[in-house]
């Protein structure tokens, strides 16, 4: 599990990010910087998740769609299409949906 970074950390791989887009630095000592702060352990990936689990998620919150989608910051509609299975959760909606599906509900509220 990753560690939680201070402001000061959170500005300085930013930073770096920048430079290294920039030419600025190198991959070597981007790398160095990034493993001094957040560890060589490899950050958690958004794994996909099915319509089914996506329901469960909701029902065992006992949250409406509607209820479920303001606490997403998302629309009714695009929950229902996710519960469907006619669209698939992608960067933050995917995000979120994980910690949920990891650590419940609780965690984003």
């Amino acid at each position: 599990m990753a560690k939680k970074l201070s402001k000061l950390s959170e500005a300085l791989i930013e930073m770096a990010g920048d430079q290294l887009r920039s030419g600025l630095m190198d991959k070597a000592e981007y790398d160095k910087i990034t493993v001094r702060l957040l560890g060589s352990q490899p950050l958690p990936t958004a794994k996909p998740i099915s319509s089914r689990q996506i329901r469960n998620l909701r029902e065992r919150a006992n949250m409406s769609q509607a209820a479920f989608a303001r606490y997403l910051n998302l629309t009714t509609g695009y929950i229902s299409q996710l519960e469907r299975g006619t669209k698939q959760p992608k960067g933050p909606a995917l995000a979120l949906l994980n910690v949920i599906r990891r650590k419940g509900l609780e965690a984003i509220l």
